[in-house]
């Protein structure tokens, strides 16, 4: 996905995301970590069809939904909802919550007036808020609140596939786990699939089933969560959970820590080779020439891109 950079920068433009390959299978949640800029916000906004993507492929449900005109999207994107970041910006000021609630069945047709208010009505208690609040407005309901109306705006058409664009970022720490738990509970009664974006490592191995990191445009580890928050074998990923404090000073002080050095390249001009390579303790020649590829270390999907481990892999098993 490329963007035109700012007129000063020459009019070059910015790959903010590239060569990403994801599946999020029927019930599971993905988590899809990594630091601000990463470009994550960007791949759920593509994955949702907010953004247009320059190249490659999305495929929904065996459906490549990729170059589909507006009229064919529609009946897809009842399928595929969102939840943004931002609890006070993404609501309508002028829209009370019933209304907020009941734009997607207005807009797909699905409910008759009656039926749409008793859905409606229903699913705001399903996220745990009352009936009360239907005939209130967003600026006089708090944040958790808020967000719990975006939740319900976005589950009131039942979606195969939800994406959380860092749903929680914005509340207090005593709302967070109000709301995660919730997300836990609607998922497991609703089915539907999750890929969860967001930058909090904590709330990543609380929620999710597997795990994507994400450097500078690109995945470079993915794996169920006891292999990424346990096992993690790309620098960067290892780099990540160093960083992360811990809840047990014991633990916080006693650990291994792993800080990446310096600070992420330019998106407009990225290094050459691995995109880690100019902070990387591991990098050599290789890694400033040749951009690596995927290599799986596991049986169940664990995918590293990193030379240096899969130089690792050819060792182990040319010695096995």
């Amino acid at each position: 996905m490329e963007f035109r950079a700012p007129r000063n920068s020459g009019g070059r433009r910015v790959q903010a995301v590239r060569d990403v390959s994801l599946e999020v299978a029927p019930g599971e949640i993905l988590g899809l970590v990594g630091e601000t800029g990463s470009g994550k916000t960007t791949v759920g906004k593509c994955v949702v069809r907010l953004l247009q993507p320059t190249s490659g492929a999305i495929h929904f449900m065996g459906r490549e939904i990729t170059t589909m005109s507006a009229r064919e999207l529609r009946p897809i994107r009842s399928q595929i909802q969102m939840v943004f970041q931002d609890p006070y910006s993404s609501l309508d000021p002028r829209m009370t919550v019933s209304q907020v609630v009941a734009e997607p069945l207005r807009a797909h047709g699905r409910h008759s007036r009656q039926d749409a208010q008793t859905l409606v009505a229903r699913t705001v208690e399903r996220v745990g808020l009352s009936r009360q609040v239907l005939d209130r407005y967003p600026n006089e309901l708090s944040g958790g609140q808020r967000q719990r109306v975006g939740l319900a705006r976005a589950l009131v058409l039942e979606p195969r596939l939800l994406i959380a664009d860092e749903p929680v970022s914005a509340l207090d720490v005593s709302v967070r786990a109000g709301i995660l738990n919730l997300l836990v509970e609607l998922q497991r009664t609703m089915g539907f699939s999750c890929l969860f974006i967001t930058h909090d490592l904590s709330v990543a191995e609380f929620l999710c089933d597997r795990v994507a990191v994400m450097y500078l445009g690109e995945i470079v580890e993915v794996g169920t969560r006891d292999e990424v928050f346990g096992e993690a074998l790309h620098p960067y990923s290892r780099s990540l959970l160093g960083a992360a404090p811990l809840a047990d000073p014991v633990q916080q002080r006693t650990r291994e820590r792993s800080i990446m050095p310096g600070e992420p390249p330019s998106a407009i001009e990225p290094p050459p080779g691995c995109s880690l390579n100019p902070r990387c303790p591991l990098a050599d020649a290789r890694c400033s020439a040749e951009s690596p590829g995927s290599t799986a270390v596991s049986a169940s999907g664990h995918l590293v891109r990193c030379h240096r481990i899969a130089e690792q892999q050819q060792l182990e098993v040319s010695r096995s």
